[in-house]
């Protein structure tokens, strides 16, 4: 029998198998930020497809966090009934669901705002980039009650959990990196300094809220000096402190143009989740270029992970576990939806 359709934990919620939705920006909203029909139809069909966890695509949590004016948001009241209508019909169709809340920092393209950032550098000298505002530890203390604000929004639309969005250059990411952080506060300057910002909203959601935090990472910026996976298990390991219920392994994303680019190919960033998984007791979540059972089943079998995200593949391929549980001769209980199967 496959490990992928073992029931596992995050923290205390049970999902069905160890298959996840990676969070995947489909810029199908406009400026309300407001869930619409696409992402209604869009991640119910995962959750008809049997995913075990859909991790709903990036969310900003102020109108100058969002990476585009097409993006979600989840920062007023008004947009909580989309998300609850969202949340409830796939967990009618059987799978759990999170909400990645994220701020775009310096990568904000949006048009009527001055994105913010640890310091006033660009992602990129080329539209649509702007230089960003550098912020201050008065702003950054309205940022981390901002996300805690979001993720109790989250909480009481019938999200299952929140990730917060440390990865891919945008601001939590953009504090970690020396490249990008060129502060001398407490907010910069050492590792410790440069982690504080996560590790403080992660350890105040944790305290506030009753579902699981999982936190998504780029375990490597793929640059001289830059951000690296040696940093990264530091961070891991003091985001299992404070009791973060799982880590969610990427890379890249922080530099327009990097000194190391990996060759892209199947599992490339596994590695970087297996070194994390070899020092923290939590699970670990690995993604990237994954597209195949086989490959989800060799990254559990050899310990890599304790669960596989699917990006891409699940926007190809809504029905990859019904393939799946072909191949490996897994029956599903299905619900009479699914009996077509």
């Amino acid at each position: 029998m496959s490990q992928i359709f073992d029931k596992a934990n995050i923290g205390d919620l049970q999902l069905d198998n160890k298959i996840i939705m990676a969070p995947m920006c489909m810029y199908k909203s406009d400026n309300s930020g407001k869930i619409k029909k696409f992402h209604k139809i869009h991640y119910t069909s995962r959750a008809l497809g049997k995913v075990g966890l859909i991790i709903v695509e990036a969310t900003a949590i102020e109108p100058r966090g969002r990476i585009s004016n097409n993006d979600l948001g989840l920062w007023n009241n008004e947009q909580i009934k989309g998300h609850k209508k969202l949340t409830k019909v796939c967990h009618k169709f059987g799978s759990k669901i999170a909400l990645q809340i994220a701020h775009a920092g310096r990568k904000s393209t949006v048009k009527e705002t001055t994105p913010i950032a640890p310091s006033k550098i660009a992602f990129s000298k080329s539209e649509p980039f702007k230089t960003p505002k550098k912020i201050s530890i008065k702003v950054i203390e309205k940022i981390k009650r901002k996300f805690l604000k979001t993720a109790l929004k989250a909480q009481k639309a019938g999200y299952d959990a929140v990730e917060l969005h440390a990865a891919h250059g945008y601001l939590l990411c953009e504090f970690l990196s020396p490249l990008s952080n060129k502060r001398d506060d407490i907010y910069g300057g050492s590792l410790e300094n440069r982690s504080r910002l996560v590790i403080e909203t992660a350890k105040l959601l944790k305290k506030e809220l009753e579902i699981p935090v999982i936190v998504r990472i780029s375990a490597d910026e793929w640059m001289d000096k830059g951000w690296s996976i040696e940093d990264s298990i530091y961070l891991s390991k003091k985001l299992e402190k404070i009791g973060v219920d799982a880590i969610h392994v990427s890379a890249g994303g922080n530099q327009e143009k990097v000194d190391h680019m990996p060759k892209l190919e199947p599992l490339y960033q596994c590695d970087y989740a297996r070194k994390i998984k070899e020092v923290v007791d939590i699970p670990v979540i690995a993604v990237g270029l994954i597209t195949t059972p086989k490959e989800c089943e060799e990254i559990l079998s050899s310990n890599t992970a304790d669960f596989v995200a699917l990006g891409r593949e699940l926007i190809r391929e809504p029905n990859f576990m019904f393939k799946a549980s072909k191949l490996y001769k897994h029956s599903f209980d299905n619900p009479s939806y699914l009996r077509a199967y």
